[in-house]
């Protein structure tokens, strides 16, 4: 009993590569023979099949599927051929432009095609195919795979190539996208027109190959005109890129015979697909004798095995060497293996397979009146196609419905060549899209072999990695990739290399030489134990035991004329404070805190108020001295009640309140300067307020410049043991240090701004050392007959004037 209606499967090739499309239809014939052998499958039924090789020609597209709509057969002049057995469905590939256009007219009768091609996205539209299925899983992973591949070798510039229509668009745009997130940049895009006429005419990405500074081409599509360009890569030798393809050409279809081949090294991605060991032994038995109306397969025998040939008939007539078969075909003529759209074309022919047993199962049950009789119509078919699920002989599950395909993992290849045109594809890694980030592409990069133009890892980039220590910087009108490196700036660094930005260190932190990291700044302050420290210190400790000594002197020769001039009290308090003034410097050495930054400026500003309201009264008492000749009760009053003792005082409680204004505002406080020594990080009393600051030195100046005034007043009176020259001198080196120390102050860094201020006051003190006292030392111990009183009196009255002393 004949339980199936349909018998027949058409099986429709895009003309392209003669051993590629011969490879399909063997896979073909393999698949219908094994369904006939499976009892399982269609018992009681024998699949026929018929094979058609179309060309570009529209009219040739679409014979094919005329003939299985009109179920007509052979054209014979007068005679109407119709076949017996209906067709069920036509299988298409591997160009799918071709099955678009057969699936157009099929679309129209909801007659099943199956597409055994890689898979394309708009061959997917319900609305214009509503009766085409596609065999291949997706490729929506695929351009991801290829950039991780990208990435996994540090390249980021690269050539596209794809094909210039609807589904090269779709392409160009997901590969587009993985680059840009993934920083990858195209050195070109090189689209390649569909047609015979354009290619050669219009063809503008074969110059681009040429002149492009990318190492790497990426060819993407599936396209027989793609081969084209394989074929124009070998023809010039073009072996100083790497090619990253896609596994729909085969590469063994260049057949001339190169020790040096443009295509060795290229990457391949494939789907992965379990090897069925029954094809092998299929191949090793197809032949002549067995398959007599097979004409390419009696060709292929003839040339390579040197059989008799009959021409007109196409057949094998003899002396052929016993036992040959398809397995002792050079590998560039043929592969043993069965590839990937090989075996999209044998789950093909089993989804048909299925479809029809499923469907007459559906008959038998629902009619079993018909006795196997049945009148079914081919649309039918569809919904069984639809709703196909399977697990072929290798166990991999076969899915047609494109919403429930799944992402598949990829085996990437390496195409290498050998000497007399031995090929071999290596495996040399996977691609998962379903694996964990991170762990989606695996490479075994020692056993890549790269193209001959390349010694080690080809490098494709468009600017050199910027190493660490400098950054990126964008070249105008360029890619992201093409960019000029520059180098930090200062106290910025940059660890890693081709960093888009530099980082700044830390205030903690300084930059190296090399810019590379981040080094800990060493804490430092004006320390006793640096050299600067301890000149600083020693001579502060020198001075103030000279101005000791100074008053020891005066001390011990209280009662000689030259102590007892210019008001003694005063002259003590003066080498006093000095003494004080020399020790403050001491405030300003050592690690800073908190007391000892409030009693620097305090100290500071009190001591030297006392010094110079000091010199101050000695000049007033000194001008009023000599003025007490001139009539008037007010000056003798003055004189008699010591009212110029008062400054003091006075000078000095003014100091102290804006002291006071000071601390209770904006105190001084322990501060850090972490810029102005590089590695370093300077401990420093900050001012507070700077505005206090520079009030404190603005009224000592005032103090010095009226103490000047009145020296300078002065000047012309008698000189016997007369200070007013000397205390105008020292006023003078005094406003002269702290006039200078201002602009100094503010422009000099680090640990010089301590310094200058100490020595500013080392300066100013000793000014006010030598000047005043230094002449006096001299007289007392190196001219002690000029420090008696008949000696005074006697030089007073040549000059007949009187000295006054007190």
């Amino acid at each position: 009993m004949k339980l199936s209606p349909f018998d027949m499967i058409v099986f429709v090739l895009k003309q392209g590569i003669r051993n590629i499309a011969y490879q399909y239809s063997v896979s073909f014939i393999f698949a219908i023979e094994e369904i006939n052998r499976n009892t399982h499958i269609l018992p009681n039924t024998s699949l026929g099949f018929d094979l058609y090789n179309v060309n570009s020609n529209r009219w040739d597209t679409l014979e094919a599927p005329f003939l299985c709509l009109t179920g007509m057969g052979i054209m014979i002049p007068n005679y109407t051929c119709r076949r017996q057995n209906n067709v069920a469905a036509l299988l298409t590939g591997a160009s799918w432009p071709t099955s678009a256009h057969i699936g157009r007219l099929l679309n129209i009768y909801n007659f099943p095609q199956v597409y055994f091609g890689p898979y394309v996205t708009i061959l997917s539209d319900r609305h214009q195919f509503s009766s085409l299925y596609q065999t291949a899983p997706k490729d929506t992973s695929l351009p991801h795979g290829i950039v991780l591949l990208i990435l996994h070798f540090n390249w980021t510039w690269v050539g596209l190539v794809l094909m210039d229509d609807n589904n090269g668009a779709e392409i160009l745009s997901d590969l587009r996208g993985e680059m840009d997130r993934n920083h990858v940049c195209a050195a070109f895009v090189g689209m390649i027109p569909g047609n015979v006429a354009s290619f050669f005419n219009k063809n503008k990405a074969i110059p681009q190959i040429m002149k492009t500074t990318a190492n790497v081409v990426v060819i993407y599509g599936d396209n027989e005109y793609l081969s084209g360009i394989i074929l124009f890569i070998g023809y010039y030798l073009m072996n100083w890129k790497v090619w990253v393809m896609k596994s729909q050409w085969d590469l063994n279809f260049t057949a001339d015979v190169f020790m040096l081949d443009s295509l060795h090294g290229s990457l391949i991605f494939t789907h992965q697909h379990a090897e069925f060991s029954d094809f092998r032994n299929f191949i090793q038995t197809y032949n002549p004798s067995k398959y007599p109306d097979d004409y390419y397969l009696a060709y292929l025998w003839k040339r390579h095995f040197n059989c008799s040939f009959s021409g007109p008939d196409c057949k094998i007539l003899g002396n052929c060497p016993p036992n040959v078969s398809l397995e002792m075909l050079p590998r560039n003529y043929w592969e043993m293996d069965m590839s990937e759209e090989s075996y999209n074309v044998f789950n093909s022919v089993y989804a048909v397979a299925h479809s029809l047993h499923e469907m007459t199962i559906k008959q038998v049950q629902n009619y079993p009146q018909e006795n196997g009789e049945m009148n079914i119509n081919q649309w039918e078919l569809n919904h069984f196609l639809k709703n196909m699920n399977f697990k072929n002989a290798a166990g991999n599950t076969v899915v047609l419905d494109p919403r429930r395909k799944l992402d598949t993992d990829y085996d990437i290849l390496n195409h290498w060549n050998f000497p007399l045109g031995l090929r071999q594809k290596m495996k040399i890694g996977t691609f998962s899209p379903n694996a964990p980030e991170g762990q989606e592409i695996f490479l075994s990069d020692y056993m890549i072999q790269w193209p001959t133009g390349f010694a080690e890892l080809p490098r494709s980039v468009c600017s050199e990695s910027c190493f660490p220590g400098f950054r990126k910087s964008a070249q105008e009108g360029r890619p992201p990739c093409c960019y000029h490196c520059t180098q930090c700036p200062h106290n910025e660094i940059s660890n890693e290399t081709d960093m888009d930005n530099c980082v700044r260190c830390p205030e903690s932190h300084y930059a190296n030489i090399e810019q590379n990291h981040c080094l800990q700044k060493t804490v430092t302050f004006l320390a006793y134990e640096d050299p600067l420290g301890m000149a600083l210190t020693s001579l502060a400790l020198s001075f103030s035991v000279l101005t000791a000594g100074v008053l020891g002197i005066f001390v011990k020769y209280q009662h000689t004329p030259i102590v007892k001039a210019n008001n003694q009290a005063l002259t003590y308090i003066l080498l006093i404070t000095l003494t004080f003034c020399f020790l403050c410097p001491l405030l300003y050495i050592g690690h800073p805190n908190t007391a000892t930054c409030i009693l620097q400026q305090s100290t500071f500003a009190v001591l030297f108020t006392v010094a110079l309201s000091t010199v101050l009264a000695k000049s007033i008492t000194v001008v009023l001295a000599f003025r007490i000749t001139v009539p008037g009760r007010l000056m003798r009053w003055i004189m008699i009640s010591r009212a110029p003792n008062f400054i003091i005082p006075i000078c000095t409680l003014i100091q102290l309140v804006l002291c006071g204004i000071w601390l209770s505002t904006s105190p001084p406080f322990v501060d850090s300067d972490a810029y102005s020594n590089h590695g370093h990080i300077l401990i420093i009393c900050n001012k507070g307020s700077t505005i206090a600051f520079h009030s404190v030195l603005g009224y000592l100046c005032s103090m010095a410049l009226g103490s000047y005034t009145m020296a300078y007043l002065s000047r012309n009176l008698p000189d016997t043991f007369n200070e007013a020259k000397f205390m105008s001198f020292s006023m003078l080196i005094f406003l002269s240090v702290w006039v200078t120390f201002l602009p100094v102050y503010h422009s000099t860094k680090g640990k010089l701004v301590v310094a200058m201020e100490v020595f500013s006051i080392l300066v100013s003190s000793a000014g006010l050392l030598g000047c005043i006292f230094v002449p006096k030392c001299y007289i007392i111990l190196f001219r002690p007959h000029r420090n008696m009183l008949h000696q005074v009196r006697n030089k007073a009255h040549s000059r007949g004037k009187v000295d006054y002393t007190v």
